[in-house]
């Protein structure tokens, strides 16, 4: 399983519902890495999508803690047994956790790869990714040459889970 994010240079992911910032590059990196693939998502991240549809071209696991809670043309899953039992019908490697900041804080470690599009700047932020630079079980792998949009410049970056946590000890 993995994850994906882009995050600032304090791990900030978001602020009041939003991207820190839209980056063309990073989101067709996205699209072609998920594509195809199973994303896991809370409930809070999916109605930030435009009209709080579903990724096209995905399977979308939502995760709500509403049992009443539905979504066209993606599956509902209300705690982390019902999600680890539905996954394990699908391929590890085809598994992405996409956010939100309590997503990612319950499931990174569980992923065995990071997909980080690290961005050189520190914005206005109120979610974060966990810092995988300050975690033991974590090491960066690859990074790519730094590219620039507009003023903005970023790498992509990959990391390894050294420890990954096994949904069975549930």
């Amino acid at each position: 399983m993995k994850c994906i994010a882009a995050v600032d240079n304090n791990w900030a992911i978001g602020y009041k519902g939003k991207l820190l910032v839209s980056i063309p590059n990073d989101q067709k990196m996205f699209r072609n890495e998920t594509s195809g693939k199973v994303v896991v998502l809370g409930r809070k991240t999916l109605e930030t999508f435009p009209q709080g549809l579903p990724l096209k071209n995905r399977t979308n696991i939502i995760l709500s803690h509403d049992k009443d809670y539905e979504v066209k043309d993606a599956i509902v899953v209300h705690d982390d047994k019902e999600l680890f039992d539905l996954l394990k019908t699908y391929d590890t490697d085809d598994i992405y956790i996409i956010g939100g900041e309590s997503v990612y804080a319950a499931y990174v470690d569980y992923c065995d790869t990071a997909i980080i599009t690290k961005i050189d700047q520190n914005y206005e932020s109120d979610a974060y990714f966990p810092n995988l630079d300050e975690n033991e079980n974590w090491q960066m792998v690859s990074e790519s040459e730094e590219m620039t949009y507009f003023s903005v410049e970023y790498t992509f970056r990959q990391y390894r889970n050294m420890n990954v946590k096994s949904p069975d000890s549930l």
